[in-house]
């Protein structure tokens, strides 16, 4: 039939489609000219334009409103020269008339390398605070902080922020922190948590911030192995594993004494504690190095009035000083080190498949750069948005699973008239689970973009997110963060549930076949990346070797993200979750990303990780049988692969072991479900161990 044309200036108008409006107010498109992924002309799709219509079909092309994309910072997908962009920071010394990047993907060839703007000097604090207040606008808001209990709370300005970080840099200078000194953050999300990280960074030494919730055995693994790369660690301990502290070496330790997550109280000095005592009795020499060749550790502790007093903290006399005690004590003013652009910046650890962490290395002026840029354009990021990432800085997003009620959540957004909202797909498929009128008790008016980042966000999530949170109206930023590549662009193209749309500016993914071999088109395969970008980890700490080998010989030429990927016939790409958890079913490799969100589309089902069982939480109140086990069978066949059948195992009734990040740890539900129990690995960063020895007695009884 014909198509009637669209109205002048319209989203159909922008991207060249023709419009019909149906009885739900959708609107069928035939195509855009060409996209960027190469992927060739779109064909008839269905398309919402935001604040008309509710997100309803499973292949809804979600537009930005002409009134977004007006405003936006890219209505376009235009590429820019990352030397253009550099510009925009302040450098020391430039990086001359040479190319900007300097890189080796292929092993065949030689050393794996990647390198931008090196012999460029910079510094990512200064260009974070001090090129802000040169600008004037010193005065204003630069953290707000929300405490465990409501109307607990604080803000610095970036003024007040620069003096503080002052303070503490000066600290770690006094104590023989220098240029090039590896430091290692164990704090909860307290404002003093990003002032350490701005600290080190202001007189170039390296910070590892980890994620909170591990034991002195992941503790006093990080302390043990050697270390190369630094004179001197300050270790600020957020929930590390064993072998994450073995990776390290510190000698100095920043953390508190406590810390409240809801009701319950964890003892972070006592964690420091027990970590070093495991040093001292294994004869690993670490701290502080005297003239005479012995040792002494300095252990800086913020007190966290509101988990602990002071009286109740356990101390060492001669080792261990309070934070409050000496830090207001110094300038507020600290020189800047300059340091050069591959200078490292930072070690962040993630768990291997195998439960051996991966020190993961970035350096600076590639980071700054690269991390700004896509703050800017993937959230339309303006200077009077107010940004709220349900948060922990030992994640390489800044994320980590924070608990929430389901409707303090919202109230917080009310509070701070937050307008960009960032979590994981598992808090907002956690917070599905409540009444509706959680969220919309809560006005949300300020809301503007919204964001998904940690595992692929299902279709049904993501239109409760757009639908419920965002009114219809706020576009979904899903990223996709590994060492960060894709990102989409809320203004510049139409998004669909559960995508991550296109690639970034300068990131080159290509999905190719078993071989190596690059695959046009729509497609299924390995998700690459053909060429570096600037905010790629430059090697894994301590282990380049390996960093090769996980990366870059499986595809020799291509950087290998270990994640399975699809592209439709739209070029959207669809990530289909790690390969290593893809299931061979009637010789079609399929991927657990896939089945999961087929059994979450479920109306029964709450959650799902999927392994070499489907492990299925069902909503509160609704009682296990055989007729609903066929039924999530049955969705699995009907969207994924007929071949797929049930097992008819009883139900478990324990929870998923998940990290504080939100992830669920597929990789332990394989082994208990394989009796591998001796290959389970690290655990201690769950958000609650005990799971794991729940379903362990399960799956025996």
């Amino acid at each position: 039939m014909d198509l009637p044309s669209p109205a002048p200036g319209g989203p159909a108008a922008r991207f060249g489609e023709r419009d019909l409006v149906t009885s739900g107010h959708l609107r069928h498109v035939e195509s855009m000219a060409q996209l960027p992924s190469g992927a060739g002309r779109i064909s008839h799709l269905n398309a919402v334009v935001l604040g008309e219509s509710l997100a309803s079909e499973e292949h809804d092309l979600v537009f930005p409103s002409p009134e977004f994309s007006s405003q936006a910072l890219l209505s376009s997908p235009e590429h820019g020269f990352w030397s253009e962009i550099a510009k925009e920071f302040y450098w020391k010394k430039g990086w001359g008339d040479g190319p900007i990047v300097e890189q080796n993907l292929d092993v065949r060839k030689g050393t794996v390398k990647i390198e931008w703007f090196k012999g460029a000097t910079t510094n990512i604090c200064y260009n974070a605070l001090d090129r802000i207040i040169g600008r004037g606008d010193g005065n204003k808001i630069a953290l707000y902080w929300e405490g465990n209990e409501p109307g607990h709370d604080a803000k610095l300005t970036y003024n007040e922020l620069l003096e503080k970080v002052c303070q503490l840099a000066n600290y770690l200078k006094d104590i023989g922190v220098k240029k090039g000194d590896a430091v290692v953050i164990y704090l909860p999300m307290l404002m003093e948590l990003p002032i350490a990280m701005l600290a080190c960074a202001r007189i170039g030494a390296v910070h590892s911030v980890e994620e909170l919730g591990s034991g002195c055995f992941g503790l006093s693994s990080h302390l043990f192995a050697s270390s190369p790369l630094s004179r001197l660690f300050l270790l600020v301990l957020c929930g590390v594993t064993r072998q994450r502290i073995l990776d390290c070496r510190p000698k100095v330790i920043i953390t508190c004494n406590a810390v409240r997550r809801g009701p319950k109280v964890i003892h972070l000095k006592d964690i420091s504690d027990a970590a070093l005592l495991e040093c001292v009795n294994n004869g690993v020499s670490v701290g502080m190095r005297l003239e005479n060749s012995s040792y002494f550790w300095v252990c800086l502790t913020y007190e966290n009035q509101s988990a602990m007093k002071k009286e109740a903290t356990k101390w060492v006399e001669g080792r261990d000083i309070w934070w409050q005690d000496v830090i207001p004590k110094y300038p507020t003013t600290c020189a800047v080190e300059w340091v050069d652009a591959e200078d490292s910046l930072f070690l962040l650890y993630t768990s291997g498949s195998t439960g051996k962490p991966k020190g993961v290395l970035h350096t600076t002026g590639g980071y700054m750069v690269y991390t700004a840029t896509t703050f800017k354009y993937a959230f339309d990021y303006k200077p009077s948005d107010i940004y709220w990432c349900t948060a922990d800085c030992g994640w390489i997003t800044g994320h980590s699973y924070v608990t929430y009620d389901a409707g303090r959540c919202w109230d917080i957004v009310d509070k701070y008239k937050v307008t960009l909202f960032y979590t994981a797909p598992t808090l907002v498929r956690s917070l599905m689970r409540e009444k509706t009128e959680y969220v919309t008790r809560a006005s949300r008016k300020s809301l503007r973009v919204l964001g998904s980042v940690g595992e692929p966000i299902n279709p049904s999530a993501w239109r409760w997110f757009f639908n419920v949170v965002g009114d219809s109206r706020c576009p979904i930023s899903d990223t996709w963060w590994q060492t960060e590549t894709d990102h989409p662009l809320p203004g510049a193209w139409p998004q669909k549930p559960g995508s991550a749309t296109f690639p970034f500016f300068g990131v080159q993914p290509v999905i190719v076949d078993e071989k190596g071999n690059e695959i046009d088109g729509e497609c299924s395969g390995y998700l690459c990346i053909k060429s570096s970008w600037p905010g790629a980890f430059r090697t894994l700490y301590g282990d380049h070797e390996r960093y090769e080998t996980t990366y870059f010989k499986p595809f020799p030429g291509y950087y290998f993200t270990g994640d399975g990927c699809s592209r439709d016939g739209d070029g959207y790409h669809w990530l289909t979750g790690r390969v290593d958890d893809v299931i061979n079913v009637s010789g079609h490799r399929i991927g657990t990303a896939e089945v999961e969100s087929a059994l979450v589309s479920h109306p029964q089902c709450a959650e799902a990780a999927v392994g070499i069982y489907a492990f299925v939480t069902l909503i509160d109140g609704v009682p296990y049988s055989q007729e609903l086990r066929q039924s999530l069978v049955l969705a699995v066949r009907n969207q994924v692969h007929r071949g797929v059948r049930g097992a008819g195992q009883d139900p478990l009734g324990a929870g998923l072991p998940k990290t504080r990040s939100g992830k669920i740890m597929r990789r332990i539900l394989r082994k208990i479900a394989s009796r591998q129990l001796d290959e389970l690995g690290d655990i201690s960063t769950l958000a609650d161990p005990s799971v794991v020895d729940q379903l362990i007695a399960l799956t025996d009884s």
